[in-house]
C-alpha cells in the first residue's frame, strides 16, 4: 500500500505550489506519452534497467510510476520520489497494493530528505535531463546510497553526432527548457555520474523517440557503483 510521508522543502530557485515542483501542462502530456512509449519499446529498457536490483530502493523522479510494476521481488522497499503534483497523484495511484511496498514522497532530487547510505540502490530514469541541478541532484544520489551500492540510469543525453549536439544545444538555449518542464536535450549525464563519485560498470546506447513529433534522441542505460 502507498504512504504518503511529510514533503521535505524542495530545492531552491524551482516554481513550488505547497512543496511540489509544478509543470501542468508538461506533465499532462508527459502521462499521455508514457503508455506510447512503452509500446514502441521502453518497456523492455524499463525491464533491463531495474533487473536484479534487491534490498532497500530510491527512485528519484518516479513520475506516472511506470516502472513499479517492473521492480524485482528481491526489492524489500521502494520509496518513490515525484516533486510534480500531478505526476505524484498518478504515482501514488499506481503504488497502491504495489509489491514491494512502496512509499511516495514529495522531494526533489537535489534535496533528498535521508541520512547517509541509506539506500543500497537508487534508481534514476528520464529525471536528470530535468532536473535544476544534476551535479547536485548526483551528489545526494551518491550520498543516500550505501558505499558499493548501485545508481541505475537511463536517460537521454548529449548526442555523438555533431550537427544534432549543436542542434540540441541550440534548443536549450533557446528556450526549450522553458516549454519542456525543463528538459534539456544537451547534458552530458554519462560524464557527470562519473563525476560524482560513481564507477560505471556497464552502459548502453539507443536511439529512441516517439514520433511524429519527437526528434530522435541518443539514451544511455547502464550501471554505476558508488566508490567510497
Amino acid at each position: 500500500m502507498a504512504a504518503q510521508l511529510p514533503a521535505p522543502p524542495t530545492a531552491e530557485g524551482h516554481t513550488v505550489s505547497g512543496t511540489g515542483v509544478r509543470h501542468p501542462v508538461c506533465s499532462r502530456l508527459y502521462a499521455k506519452q508514457v503508455g506510447r512509449a512503452d509500446e514502441l519499446g521502453l518497456l523492455e529498457r524499463r525491464r533491463d534497467l531495474l533487473a536484479g536490483l534487491n534490498g532497500r530502493v530510491l527512485e528519484v523522479g518516479a513520475g506516472t510510476g511506470a516502472n513499479l510494476a517492473h521492480y524485482p521481488k528481491a526489492v524489500t522497499e521502494l520509496v518513490a520520489a515525484e516533486p510534480e503534483p500531478h505526476l505524484r497523484c498518478l504515482l501514488t495511484e499506481a503504488a497502491t497494493g504495489s509489491t514491494p511496498p512502496v512509499t511516495v514522497i514529495d522531494c526533489a532530487a537535489e534535496t533528498l530528505p535521508f541520512p547517509d547510505a541509506a539506500f543500497d540502490a537508487a534508481v534514476a530514469c528520464l529525471v536528470l535531463c530535468s532536473v535544476r541541478d544534476p551535479a547536485k541532484a548526483l551528489t545526494e544520489l551518491r550520498r543516500v546510497i550505501r558505499p558499493g551500492g548501485e545508481l541505475r540510469f537511463m536517460e537521454h543525453v548529449a548526442s555523438s553526432i555533431p550537427w544534432r549536439r549543436r542542434t540540441q544545444q541550440t534548443a536549450d538555449a533557446c528556450g526549450w527548457p522553458l516549454i519542456s518542464g525543463g528538459c534539456r536535450l544537451g547534458r552530458e549525464t554519462e560524464s557527470a555520474i562519473a563525476s560524482a563519485g560513481f564507477r560505471i560498470e556497464s552502459r548502453e546506447t539507443f536511439e529512441f523517440h516517439i514520433p511524429p513529433l519527437d526528434p530522435p534522441k541518443s539514451h544511455i542505460l547502464g550501471r554505476a557503483i558508488r566508490v567510497e
